[in-house]
């Protein structure tokens, strides 16, 4: 059997306000979006007594034995869904560890897309849904790769044809903790995005908003907020704003040669970050 092509895009917060704290979890609401920076999933069903996942890229080292893919298949198999099916993956990756961009529960959500479309497995909505929370909170929202809003309630929006923009995707060298940025939020918003819509996605509106996890991880690294003051510098014609909990910083522009003008400049300066143009998908 052939290996499958998967591309697993990386995940951008737009917009994001913790709106609350239940059961030791903190509710969010989030403008979502997805660029195309990507990881290359490859898999294929084989005949194996077990599950044969690896990584290879830049971005591969630090990746533990348990992760998401084999707390995946883990659940698969506790849920009987897999039904002895055995499979290989291997996954290239290309989106840098905690950065925000939310690259291994991306993967995750693509793999058990596939394994749903190909028919290896059928799961009820409700046993989907408890799935993708049994992994990360996040992963429901990669098993459709587009616009969305993902109000305070869990409910997610999903709009499509929107106008795509260039996205310049800066990291340090440093990622940031999830679990240690949600940690120190000491206050909540109201909730802004229970009415969503389509206008939401337009770039003058997403300009005015925020990113409230932003005031603790520049706070946490000085680093950060001069990655950020040197971008909205750099152009007016844009908006900079953390993605997730960090450490990755996204300047938006609506002209490409502007994003690449940007990222010239950038680059020249900070010699040690990682930076990549993108375009939302």
């Amino acid at each position: 059997m052939n290996y499958s092509r998967i591309k697993s895009y990386a995940k951008i917060n737009l917009a994001l306000n913790v709106t609350g704290k239940t059961s030791g979890l903190h509710q969010i609401e989030s403008i979502v979006g997805f660029v195309s920076l990507h990881d290359v999933i490859l898999i294929k069903k084989i005949q194996s007594k077990k599950h044969l996942i690896s990584f290879n890229g830049k971005y591969s080292k630090n990746i533990y034995k348990k992760n998401t893919i084999s707390k995946l298949l883990k659940i698969l198999e506790k849920e009987k869904l897999l039904a002895g099916h055995r499979f290989e993956i291997r996954i290239k990756k290309n989106i840098p560890t905690k950065s925000g961009l939310g690259g291994g529960s991306m993967n995750a959500a693509n793999i058990l897309k596939y394994l749903i479309k190909k028919k290896f497995i059928n799961p009820s909505k409700r046993q989907l849904i408890s799935i993708c929370k049994s992994i990360g909170s996040d992963v429901a929202l990669g098993l459709n790769s587009t616009f969305m809003v993902l109000k305070s309630n869990n409910h997610i929006k999903e709009f499509k044809n929107c106008k795509k923009f260039y996205a310049l995707i800066v990291k340090p060298i440093f990622g940031c903790s999830t679990k240690e940025i949600y940690s120190s939020v000491e206050k909540f918003s109201k909730p802004k995005f229970n009415k969503p819509s389509k206008k939401m996605l337009s770039f003058d509106y997403l300009k005015k908003l925020d990113n409230s996890l932003e005031v603790i991880s520049l706070f946490k690294f000085p680093k950060l907020k001069n990655i950020k003051y040197f971008l909205e510098k750099s152009s007016n014609k844009s908006f900079v704003r953390m993605t997730g909990s960090g450490s990755a910083i996204v300047a938006y522009f609506k002209s490409e040669k502007l994003c690449h003008f940007v990222k010239k400049k950038f680059s020249r300066k900070y010699k040690n970050c990682w930076c990549k143009v993108a375009k939302t998908i």
